[in-house]
């Protein structure tokens, strides 16, 4: 007989990655990609002088992360990372609560990143052709202060 996959569990499949939602503050854009959600720690080598080992020891030093990149659709009237970007001015930038949810097939969030005190470092606008035949895609570049993973 064969299987239906009806008396399967949730655990056998992984999560596909296409059906995600991105919010900063309380609104939600419709963003194409988004990358650049890792975290490492720098590794700090000691010896001490007496050690009969002649090799370093390793150890977890400071956390970075890197910057997260988001791609979006361009659509008329839409400014919105364009507008977040032109709010930074001389030693001043607005801070915003980004969240980036991973969704499953009832767009519940499953796995969430909260990422912490986000501010845009880079609006990359279209390329234009006058040939092409693709969307044109705006990119925006976030710094942030780290960020929380939570499972639903």
């Amino acid at each position: 007989m064969a299987d239906d996959g009806s008396a399967q569990t949730q655990a056998i499949w992984p999560l596909p990655k296409f059906h995600f939602q991105v919010k900063w503050d309380d609104t939600e854009l419709a963003f194409q990609e988004v990358s650049g959600l890792d975290i490492e720690t720098q590794p700090i080598e000691y010896r001490a002088g007496n050690s009969p080992v002649f090799s370093t020891i390793k150890m977890p030093g400071m956390i970075k992360s890197g910057n997260i990149t988001m791609k979006k659709g361009v659509f008329v009237k839409d400014n919105a990372i364009w507008d977040w970007f032109n709010e930074i001015k001389m030693n001043t930038i607005t801070r915003k609560a980004l969240t980036i949810s991973l969704l499953d097939e009832s767009h519940a969030p499953t796995m969430v990143w909260k990422v912490q005190n986000a501010f845009p470092v880079k609006v990359t606008g279209t390329d234009l052709k006058a040939e092409g035949n693709e969307v044109a895609v705006e990119s925006i570049e976030i710094a942030h202060e780290g960020f929380v993973i939570e499972n639903a």
